[in-house]
């Protein structure tokens, strides 16, 4: 290869590297402006608001929307009514699945592959199916009304989050395993002690994703939870927009608060996060 074709091979790379960058900065913008614009109308003012053009950065800050919120609405009720909705998810997703996914992965028993494809079509009923005869048997034990019916399903873990962390168990090479069992160790501290720190980016990935299911869940406490003051942040959003859907600021605030955790949790996770996803489909 001569020095001439070299360096045209060189910026012909250099040139489509720049062109990816640029449209991948392009997206990034796309998609980050809303979030933006949220923010900078929850410290804005009805007459900021009301200017044409809009200015996306407030002078001032009116930081005031914040306090407002918790002043016109129990917000801090429901943001506790959400975290004891959230800890047995996450409790559920890291430590049962996690269990059932040791056992699937390692453990011989007969008919356990069976088992693992039953489990596995249970994730291709769709929700709808079984949400009446859900309510009707949670309505028979009494339990309508109350926090049960969102709480006690998630300790049983989820067979997504099975899935997930039984994908990853497969990709931990055996022979750690065998030499624990030389060892003297037991299956439950073989999991505690060996399989559950190698599995610190799948545990991240479905933390991740039961964190998000149950913060930003809306049909379940719509359907199971009747008093006001057991609502949660999805909820009490809705009755927010319902009773100040004219206070922007109250409402731009109300959401970011929100979201807001979401956000601050992947952008700390993620890198386990993506490193769980492209790691649990290397072994089948």
């Amino acid at each position: 290869m001569t020095t001439s074709t070299f360096r045209g091979s060189t910026a012909r790379k250099t040139a489509r590297r720049v062109a990816s960058h640029l449209v991948l900065m392009a997206g990034a913008l796309f998609f980050i402006f809303p979030l933006v614009f949220l923010i900078s109308t929850s410290l804005k003012s009805s007459r900021q608001m009301a200017k044409w053009p809009p200015e996306l950065i407030p002078d001032p800050w009116i930081w005031r929307n914040y306090v407002d919120v918790f002043l016109y609405a129990p917000m801090h009720k429901y943001l506790l009514n959400t975290i004891r909705i959230v800890i047995p998810s996450l409790f559920g997703a890291m430590v049962t699945s996690s269990l059932a996914a040791y056992a699937f992965a390692r453990m011989q028993a007969p008919g356990r592959d069976l088992l693992f494809l039953i489990l596995l079509s249970t994730m291709m009923l769709p929700g709808v199916v079984t949400l009446i005869p859900t309510y009707i048997i949670f309505s028979k034990i009494g339990w309508i009304g109350t926090f049960r019916p969102l709480v006690v399903p998630t300790l049983a873990g989820s067979p997504f989050f099975i899935f997930l962390m039984r994908q990853f168990f497969m990709t931990i090479p055996m022979d750690l395993e065998d030499a624990a069992l030389i060892d003297g160790c037991g299956r439950f501290r073989i999991w505690i002690s060996i399989m559950m720190p190698l599995a610190t980016p799948a545990l991240a990935t479905v933390s991740v994703f039961a964190f998000m299911g149950a913060w930003n869940d809306y049909m379940r406490p719509l359907i199971y939870l009747s008093n006001k003051m057991q609502y949660t942040l999805s909820l009490g959003q809705q009755v927010f927009v319902r009773d100040h859907g004219s206070e922007w600021g109250m409402l731009m605030a109300a959401s970011t608060m929100m979201i807001a955790p979401v956000i601050v949790i992947f952008f700390f996770a993620q890198k386990s996060f993506i490193q769980g996803i492209t790691m649990t489909g290397i072994k089948g």
